[in-house]
């Protein structure tokens, strides 16, 4: 070995005092210090984004068009693609609204529990992206551009928050039985950032944590000395590669492993919980028959019950897809083929889910400290799509003009309706706001300052809400 390989220059002291796990605690330190200023106090301290991927129709559940349901059935221009316009039918809801609570938001019969507790959420009706894609659409919403390669918002807010618990991962995601989402692990990656601020799948079914469980002629203390012959190997070699965070991760993710094998299944125990509330989240709800795509309440419901768990334990951020696989089918809020048979679906597999989770985190005092979000990539157009059905009438095509978010909990001024779409819910025409100004909503509530969270790479001071000015939607803020 050559000598000038322990010299620990100013360039190999920084590098690896980021990116190394052992120097978590100072990478912690310097991040605070670098942060003073752009953080401010707030009570949040978890995210569960309930992601309901392919688009949920905004008109069909939030956002009331009296004058789509009189329209119903005439013709209009429709811009299906950004530049593309073609004559299009009208196509009214088939859903009945109501107003709600002492706020009287709207929210039609599709969400029967959610509209039960709609003095809690503050509706976004005037969201915009870029994309009409999936793929890309996706990767907007999570990581802030339309290209992979860059963080997603579970990486930024571990980055900026660091964990409350170090036996169990800071981000976690749990996908749909039916499938992941278009574009993949992206959407949980955390792009150019350490790989120790990825998402951990957490799976449907026995075994939540692929190859979690030891061999059963392994014992604990053996398998400690195994982890740490492995680890003194990966440090040895990491020495010399510095910029190679991977390495770091890998043993961070054996650690973390260890540790995992009895935090993971106590945290995903829910025989510890009463029956009550195993009944409010529909977990023991049978598979419906009438469509072999349905699931019921129970996949969704034993999700949101372990995000409470979680969130419990310290965990920062959890991110639950509903709808999986290929896009353009009834097996994702996809509803090109049918809205009505998409929102029969899968709007009862959310709805007693999500209400309950509500009403668990609210009796807790959990509410306060957790902010919930929910939407999905874009939402979809008031006309009846022909485009991508061969001619069938029926369904709703992508629409990222104008769609609904909403946000609860931590911070959150409850009961309010923020931004309008046109008179048909086609395009956002009263205080319209891109995605980034949701990303930096969500950064504030957090306590974060999306303008000073940022992260050298490739020269740049990048951040999630890229190079172009975003501002906080401070009129739903409590």
């Amino acid at each position: 070995m050559r000598a000038e390989d322990h010299r620990l220059d100013r360039r190999r002291f920084c590098t690896s005092s980021g990116a190394g796990f052992g120097s978590l605690a100072l990478l912690s330190m310097l991040r605070d210090q670098r942060l003073q200023g752009a953080t401010h106090p707030t009570k949040a301290k978890s995210v569960i984004f309930l992601f309901m991927f392919g688009g949920p129709s905004q008109v069909d559940l939030f956002d009331y068009k009296p004058e789509l349901q009189k329209r119903d059935g005439q013709t209009t221009q429709n811009e299906f693609r950004r530049g593309t316009k073609t004559q299009a039918v009208l196509q009214a809801s088939r859903r009945t609204f109501a107003q709600h609570g002492e706020s009287g938001l709207w929210c039609s019969d599709a969400f029967p529990n959610i509209s039960k507790h709609m003095d809690k959420l503050a509706l976004v009706k005037s969201l915009t992206s870029d994309s009409f894609a999936h793929g890309s659409a996706l990767l907007q919403i999570n990581c802030g551009r339309i290209i992979q390669g860059h963080p997603s918002l579970g990486s930024w807010i571990t980055y900026g928050l660091g964990s409350e618990n170090q036996n169990l991962p800071g981000y976690v995601v749990m996908l749909d039985p039916r499938g992941g989402p278009t574009s993949g692990a992206p959407n949980w990656s955390s792009g150019y950032m350490p790989a120790a601020y990825q998402g951990t799948l957490m799976r449907p079914g026995s075994q939540p944590i692929l190859n979690l469980k030891p061999p059963s002629n392994i014992d604990s203390p053996a398998q400690r000395s195994e982890i740490d012959l492995l680890n003194e190997l990966n440090r040895n070699y990491a020495h010399k590669r510095a910029d190679y965070s991977e390495l770091d991760a890998r043993i961070a993710s054996y650690e973390l492993a260890f540790q995992l094998q009895m935090a993971a299944p106590e945290a995903m125990d829910l025989s510890q919980e009463t029956a009550e509330t195993i009944e409010m989240y529909g977990i023991n709800e049978p598979k419906p028959q009438w469509h072999p795509l349905a699931l019921g309440p129970s996949t969704f419901g034993r999700q949101c019950l372990i995000a409470r768990r979680l969130v419990e334990r310290g965990v920062r951020f959890i991110q639950i897809y509903s709808g999986g696989g290929n896009a353009g089918g009834q097996n994702t809020w996809d509803g090109h083929h049918g809205i009505e048979e998409n929102l029969s679906l899968h709007c009862p597999e959310v709805d007693r889910p999500i209400a309950a989770l509500l009403t668990d985190l609210q009796q807790r005092g959990l509410l306060e400290s957790t902010l919930i979000v929910w939407g999905g990539e874009f939402g979809r157009m008031p006309v009846s799509e022909t485009f991508n059905t061969g001619g069938k009438p029926g369904g709703r095509d992508h629409n990222p003009k104008g769609f609904t978010y909403w946000l609860a909990g931590a911070g959150v001024k409850g009961g309010t309706s923020y931004g309008q779409t046109d008179e048909l819910g086609e395009a956002a025409v009263e205080n319209p706001r891109h995605l980034r100004d949701l990303h930096a909503t969500i950064l504030q509530l957090m306590g974060l300052d999306h303008r000073r969270l940022t992260y050298f790479h490739g020269g740049l001071d990048e951040k999630l809400t890229g190079v172009l000015d975003a501002s906080a939607i401070h009129e739903i803020m409590a």
